[in-house]
């Protein structure tokens, strides 16, 4: 069985991903690694963005690392053939509902924050985001013609009550291991799909994690707080669509999206994908100056959350705290 499969996927992820293939080979020479193409890589080989031989190493894996996807080389490709259309179907086909996204403050960057220091200094938010439901994966979605002239666009957000308890058990789950509070963050006061989140939150809260502090936040506001005071925030629990905006805003926070790594697991057992959340960053890619440090810090996750490997997790994450502190630094 393969051990790690990587996706180093266009622009800078093939240079992030070698990166991690070396740490890799020093910190546990013994796991078995694989690499498949992937994104507009895989298109230009295939005729695809995720080939099916690569979503089936992908499930037999023990977790997945991708690099990034995407540039304007495919700008024009068939929307279902683009890159970001093999990330979707990757996530669909592994079954990775909970998104874990951390926001962490390393003290050595604290000044690189787009906020002053005493703001940001000691940040440690872990964002839930469900990842395979919602208005990205809701049907009806179409573009029509308007008998009148000019068109008309339907995306759907649907959620269910199972799709919205399973992301909030993870949720309330890894914040008994952190500071005990959950955030969870809908627009339950214009939206229907928000009205049932808060809803199934609060029972699950209420029958199965009452020693947890639940608190309930509008999205706008949630974003508000996230620049005013965002050490306030333990986990925040989102749906699809503010999981993608919130986590991008309070990744910001921290100084450098190349800093920042996630997580996105499924059922207990099945194999989880980690990924950098910066792009493919096309305009400095094959220049060597890409920060590999957040696909590093994936790779830790993995190592921490799919493949049993806590020792070495700790190692890994204490061995950037050092390259930071000693001024390591790309441009």
């Amino acid at each position: 069985m393969t051990d790690l499969l990587l996706l180093p996927g266009d622009g800078i992820g093939p240079e992030v991903t070698a990166e991690v293939r070396r740490v890799a080979q020093a910190l546990t020479p013994d796991l078995k690694l694989d690499e498949r193409p992937f994104g507009g890589a895989s298109y230009d080989l295939t005729g695809a963005p995720l080939a099916d031989e690569t979503l089936a190493a992908a499930k037999a894996a023990r977790a997945v690392l991708m690099g990034a996807v995407g540039g304007p080389k495919w700008a024009d490709a068939p929307r279902d053939k683009r890159p970001e259309a093999g990330l979707l179907a990757l996530r669909a086909g592994m079954e990775v509902f909970a998104n874990l996204r951390p926001a962490l403050c390393f003290a050595p960057l604290a000044d690189a924050s787009s906020l002053k220091r005493e703001v940001v200094e000691g940040l440690d938010m872990m964002i839930v985001r469900e990842l395979t439901g919602g208005v990205y994966f809701g049907q009806p979605r179409f573009v029509e013609d308007l008998p009148g002239g000019g068109r008309r666009a339907v995306d759907t957000q649907v959620y269910t009550t199972a799709e919205i308890a399973r992301v909030a058990r993870v949720a309330f789950e890894l914040a008994r291991g952190r500071r005990n509070k959950v955030a969870s963050a809908e627009k339950s006061n214009v939206m229907e799909s928000g009205l049932l989140w808060r809803e199934v939150v609060t029972e699950l809260h209420r029958r199965d994690y009452a020693d947890v502090e639940l608190t309930h936040i509008l999205a706008d506001n949630a974003a508000m707080q996230i620049v005013r005071d965002p050490r306030q925030f333990d986990v925040l629990l989102t749906d699809n669509l503010f999981g993608d905006i919130l986590s991008d805003a309070a990744a910001q926070l921290t100084g450098s999206l190349g800093m920042l790594p996630s997580a996105a697991l499924g059922a207990a057992g099945k194999p989880g994908l980690y990924e950098p959340i910066h792009g493919s960053a096309p305009d400095i890619a094959g220049q060597g100056v890409a920060n590999p440090l957040a696909a590093i810090l994936s790779f830790e996750m993995a190592l921490r959350w799919s493949l049993d490997r806590a020792a070495e997790a700790d190692r890994l994450f204490a061995a950037v705290q050092r390259a930071l502190e000693k001024g390591a630094r790309t441009r």
